[in-house]
């Protein structure tokens, strides 16, 4: 085969890796091909070298994220679509490029097993590196998100998403190892990869979860918005106006045991602080209910900047307040203002910055079996490991998470249940029951074992009213944080290093010389 048709080949083979990884997320739920993503991309980027890894890494890379996040540019158009999208591609062109320089060392040297040992912690800190950097970073569409419903999730409770991600790629690397021994004929070997790969999804899957604890009944309300867009909220009063109508149905049905009501993010765009009717129809819903209402709100700050917060309003007239900690670049604050308007003026579509919170959320909620917590985020805030952790271990006892959202800027797109799939698997993770509830859907109780009951449709005036456990242990993953990140990084390390010592790379698909004794996979 020519150098040309090689490359062709390869650029196919990532082109259709990163398909693969694509149709792996909501809407489409394909997640057993995310391990056959990672494992094509695997071929053709471990022998590959540093500069071809780099080039396959990127084809690969756009040919996920750039159909995942196509809601990002729905109605700001193809420039931040397609900025965002080649951003998070360069992280993996960067991975490919790592892969391949050391796997191709590895290789020439014998050592298959440890060439194919560098696809797990390369992804896993690959996701660390986008999660965080640049701007605190974009967690979304992690190989992690698109396991809702595979056996894999249930890794997450033993070391989170960086381990359900560790997982997947693990899977579609052992697939990798059973496709090498097939073709070297060396047919008594090939299954027991695979059989590791069937007990990674088993394993996790027949553990017991921690789900069950006391139950409370809450309620949501998803007052829907007069359109869809940029402009959602053009019409604030008839937004805010919505939440309070859909509270006061709530109350004509709620049973006398609802201990709390939860409004989206959003649901107040008028400062209830500083319009005196906002607060008086934000008074009038919480005292039909005569429970407390967690409203989503945007509040004007001393400075003039704003928060996104939410406001635990009581019946007593206290209230309490959360301001989102990890405001949204280039959505909810436009950094480098003056630089990035060279590029689009649509960077002033932001006209004022939202600034960031410094404390976790927590508010204790009364309740006829004794208090509880209801720990809220914002938005994407549920894709970030640390914030969710952090809000599960600031406080002792009983907790239910809260993610409030807004998904009227995203339209009919799979953004609202790509963000629920992510509810779901943090439900996992921490072992917590998360009230979802979105301005215009996708709405539900997600229950600590992942499934989602008075689940919503997308643009709809909707109420609910379920019983979910309040729970106060903790899972692996809540004790060890960032652990399996770290030794992601040290296992990655060690191989890189090891990879260093090696000569001359054998060329991508050349027959395969004999193993020596001891480093077959």
């Amino acid at each position: 085969m020519s150098s040309p048709t090689r490359y062709a080949v390869r650029l196919l083979g990532a082109a259709l890796a990163g398909i693969c990884l694509w149709l792996a997320f909501p809407t489409h739920d394909l997640w057993w091909l995310a391990p056959v993503g990672v494992g094509l991309h695997a071929l053709v980027t471990l022998e590959a070298g540093w500069w071809c890894g780099l080039g396959l890494g990127l084809v690969a890379g756009l040919g996920c994220f750039v159909p995942v996040l196509s809601w990002s540019g729905i109605y700001v158009g193809t420039l931040p679509w397609m900025a965002l999208s080649t951003l998070q591609a360069l992280y993996v062109a960067l991975m490919s490029a790592l892969v391949g320089y050391a796997g191709r060392r590895l290789l020439r040297a014998g050592h298959r097993g440890w060439a194919l040992a560098l696809v797990p912690p390369a992804w896993v800190v690959m996701e660390w590196a986008r999660s965080t950097t640049p701007f605190g970073g974009f967690p979304w569409a992690r190989l992690a998100f698109s396991q809702a419903d595979s056996p894999l999730v249930y890794w997450a409770a033993i070391g989170g998403a960086p381990l359900v991600t560790g997982a997947v790629a693990a899977a579609g690397t052992l697939t990798l190892a059973t496709a090498y021994r097939v073709t070297e004929r060396n047919y008594p070997g090939a299954p027991w990869p695979l059989a590791v790969a069937a007990a990674l999804c088993a394993l996790p899957a027949v553990t017991t979860l921690p789900t069950h604890g006391r139950e409370v009944t809450v309620g949501y309300v998803q007052g829907n918005v007069p359109r869809a867009g940029l402009d959602f909220n053009a019409e604030r009063r008839a937004v805010l106006d919505n939440h309070v109508r859909g509270t006061e149905a709530l109350a004509e049905r709620a049973p006398a045991d609802l201990s709390l009501v939860l409004w989206p993010e959003n649901s107040s765009d008028i400062d209830p602080f500083g319009n005196l009717d906002a607060m008086a129809q934000i008074t009038k819903a919480v005292a039909a209910v005569r429970v407390p209402v967690l409203v989503g709100a945007v509040i004007e700050r001393p400075d003039g900047t704003l928060a996104n917060a939410s406001l635990f309003v009581e019946p007593n007239g206290q209230i309490g307040r959360y301001d989102k900690v990890h405001p949204v670049p280039f959505a909810e604050y436009i950094p480098w203002r003056d630089f990035f308007r060279v590029f689009s003026d649509k960077v002033d579509l932001v006209r004022r910055d939202f600034t960031a919170g410094t404390e976790i959320g927590a508010f204790r909620v009364p309740s006829a079996g004794g208090d509880y917590w209801a720990l809220p985020t914002i938005c994407f805030e549920v894709a970030y490991d640390d914030l969710m952790r952090d809000s599960v271990n600031s406080r002792e006892g009983e907790a239910l998470l809260v993610v409030q959202t807004n998904n009227a800027t995203f339209g009919f797109t799979a953004e609202s249940e790509q963000q629920l799939a992510i509810s779901r698997i943090r439900a996992i993770e921490h072992g917590r029951a998360i009230v979802h509830v979105s301005t215009v859907g996708v709405s539900g109780f997600v229950h600590p074992d992942g499934t989602v009951t008075a689940r919503t449709s997308l643009f709809e005036a909707a109420q609910a009213v379920g019983q979910l456990p309040v729970r106060s242990e903790t899972t692996i993953s809540d004790r060890i944080g960032p652990v399996p990140e770290w030794l992601a990084l040290a296992a990655l390390l060690l191989l890189v290093a090891a990879a260093r010592g090696s000569g001359r790379p054998v060329r991508v698909f050349a027959p395969a010389a004999p193993a020596q004794e001891g480093t077959r996979v």
